[in-house]
């Protein structure tokens, strides 16, 4: 059960893999296997696909096509829900809700419209409206969107400067925990996975953004805005 989604067409020009593409610190070697190359950032501690292994947008999207998951599906909206049980707890409709790396039927925004929540979507491939990334918002949900952004220093600092005082950045991502354990790691093993966050990660992402962090269970963080 996933719920993969693109959050941007690659865009490989100019990219220098030598720099962490979420704060420029250096790379180190971190592992191998018979797909990929990993880089891990001496600073933030970012794991990151080389990009010369990362898939074509063509590709990228026949894999995203690939999925099964409706927003109708009683398994799908259980796993999204562990990011939204929370966020609603913490803001109530009408909040303004962000679904960020929709994909093709999102049960995360048929979840919150059906709590009242006013609720836009994007996808690049699928809902690829410019116009809700120039909106403002309560809340803002990556849910298994972050692991296939190539570049997400600048996705995050977008969506951040979208997000309200007081409002809520979620994100729902797989943390790494180990380079024992990434060997055998299966999410890595999905070709549209290109980087990997530990808890040390988010915090570096917490601390840039000035952002409060909670790192809940399951593999759920939320980044609050303050409201000052």
């Amino acid at each position: 059960m996933s719920a993969h989604v693109s959050c941007q067409p690659h865009s490989h020009a100019g990219f220098d893999s030598s720099d962490c593409p979420l704060c420029s610190g250096e790379r180190r070697a971190y592992a191998d296997d018979a797909r990929r190359r990993y880089w891990q950032c001496d600073r933030c501690q970012l794991v990151w696909a080389d990009p010369s292994s990362r898939l074509s947008p063509a590709a990228e999207r026949v894999e995203y096509e690939k999925h099964e998951n409706v927003a109708t599906d009683a398994g799908y909206r259980a796993f999204v829900s562990r990011l939204v049980a929370p966020l609603q707890l913490r803001q109530a409709p009408p909040a303004r809700v962000l679904d960020f790396g929709a994909g093709r039927s999102s049960a995360l925004a048929a979840l919150f419209r059906e709590s009242g929540y006013a609720v836009r979507v994007y996808d690049p491939f699928f809902a690829p409206d410019p116009t809700a990334l120039r909106a403002r918002y309560d809340l803002i949900c990556l849910c298994e969107v972050l692991e296939h952004v190539d570049r997400p220093r600048g996705v995050l600092q977008r969506l951040w400067a979208c997000l309200d005082p007081g409002g809520i950045l979620g994100i729902q991502t797989q943390r790494l925990i180990s380079r024992e354990r990434f060997k055998s790691w299966r999410y890595k093993d999905d070709p549209t996975h290109v980087a990997f966050y530990s808890d040390a990660t988010l915090s570096v992402v917490a601390s840039h953004l000035g952002a409060k962090l909670e790192l809940l269970p399951r593999d759920v963080a939320l980044l609050s805005k303050p409201l000052g």
